[in-house]
């Protein structure tokens, strides 16, 4: 759904930074190359992930995950992604991604990413991060961690 001059305020769409939406995004909505959809389903983020050329995931604070990086992965969407918090863990740069330092890298980067492989970037996301490969994991983690845990009670130190 397109979304012209403050008809998005009428939605009952939270936006967490009015001023800034207003400031910087919403004067380049114009209905045809840029349009703001709001909150969608999973169905619908699905699809729009996957017809996405690549997604800017450009946020300015060291995120510890990443979810939405490895939703559009998932989706064989490239991620764009400044090379901070969790993205050089997340993202392959040159395979399932890109790593930018600032606005003039992400703009170039939009062009290379149409180069990166969809069926590549889908394959190492599912690989990764798959429900069954994560439990998997999760509970190697912890097996290993109370192993440690054991081991030190077992010659006296904790």
């Amino acid at each position: 759904m397109v979304f012209r001059g403050q008809a998005w305020m009428n939605r009952r769409i939270v936006i967490h930074d009015s001023d800034y939406f207003q400031r910087d995004v919403e004067p380049h909505v114009d209905g045809e190359q840029i349009r703001y959809l709001g909150p969608v389903d999973t169905t619908q983020r699905a699809r729009i992930l996957a017809g996405a050329c690549a997604v800017l995931h450009l946020i300015n604070f060291g995120e510890p995950f990443g979810y939405s990086a490895i939703e559009a992965m998932a989706c064989g969407t490239p991620v764009i992604a400044h090379a901070r918090g969790s993205m050089p863990e997340l993202i392959h740069h040159g395979h399932t991604g890109l790593l930018v330092a600032g606005i003039d890298e992400a703009v170039a980067a939009t062009r290379a990413a149409g180069d990166l492989d969809r069926n590549t970037i889908r394959r190492a996301a599912v690989e990764r991060f798959d429900v069954s490969g994560m439990i998997d994991k999760y509970v190697t983690v912890y097996r290993s961690v109370l192993d440690a845990v054991t081991e030190r009670r077992s010659v006296g130190t904790t």
